[in-house]
């Protein structure tokens, strides 16, 4: 049976680059033949249209899955990248909190489906990511609990370590309760201007606090990547040779050196 690894990709922050993250990864990944699953746990949707690809009303999106409409490998769609595939979303998912508020096990909904279809036949990705919302809400704990790992973008900008203490705190009490598992993986610093000095200031803090989590490589602030979305591309399609793309990949190769590392370890 195929070792799928999950992992979320979390910051309870809005737009520090997790959308950007997840997209890019799961490209890199792709063009190193492995086969990649992203779920868009977003009501916002940002991942689905990042891929150039619409919710359309019949088809199958996330909340149809933890709702019980359809299940997980229904949901699943191509997209125009060899060797990714989609679970999309819409702005139905956040109705959701309020539809399952009489659920004990809600906060399971998402890795008891998943679970469901990783252990099938059907499965054969070898990375699930999860795009999480720019909140503390139901759905990142559904994402805390579904996935093994996470990792952290972290904008290079002033107040940027301050939100994370309630982060880690949610963390810890996922991990403590429903997920034992869980761990953050590693720490990207995103929006990382070298000519600024705030940026350096961020980048020694978060590798004082984060120690060896956090990545070498930093994403710089790039026109490209901001453009990539509104064309329905991720930034390595869009323009292949710009700083932003060239980050991606780099950042992927560490990601998979650490892979290494961590089987060696095992």
């Amino acid at each position: 049976m195929i070792n799928t690894q999950i992992i979320s990709v979390i910051n309870q922050k809005g737009g520090v680059g997790k959308t950007t993250t997840v997209i890019n990864l799961a490209t890199a990944l792709s063009f190193q033949q492995k086969k990649v699953l992203v779920v868009d746990l977003d009501p916002q949707g940002n991942a689905t249209t990042g891929f150039g690809l619409q919710s359309s009303e019949n088809s199958k999106t996330i909340y149809d899955v933890l709702n019980g409409n359809c299940t997980f490998e229904e949901s699943i769609k191509n997209t125009n990248i060899r060797n990714l595939k989609l679970v999309s979303s819409n702005v139905d998912l956040s109705g959701l909190e309020v539809e399952t508020a009489a659920e004990n096990r809600r906060a399971f909904l998402l890795k008891d489906k998943m679970e469901e279809f990783v252990n099938s036949v059907s499965n054969d990705f070898s990375y699930i990511l999860i795009d999480c919302p720019p909140s503390l809400s139901l759905l990142t704990v559904m994402a805390l609990v579904s996935a093994k790992s996470l990792i952290v973008p972290l904008q290079a900008e002033f107040f940027a370590l301050e939100g994370l203490s309630q982060l880690i705190k949610t963390i810890d009490r996922v991990k403590e309760n429903l997920n034992p598992q869980l761990h953050i993986r590693g720490v990207l610093l995103t929006m990382f201007d070298k000519r600024n000095k705030l940026s350096s200031q961020v980048d020694s803090e978060a590798r004082q606090f984060f120690e060896n989590k956090v990545y070498q490589t930093v994403i710089p602030r790039n026109v490209r990547l901001s453009e990539a979305p509104s064309h329905g591309k991720p930034v390595l399609i869009y323009d292949k040779m710009c700083s932003g793309s060239k980050s991606y990949l780099s950042f992927t190769n560490e990601f998979l050196k650490q892979e290494n590392i961590m089987d060696s370890a095992a």
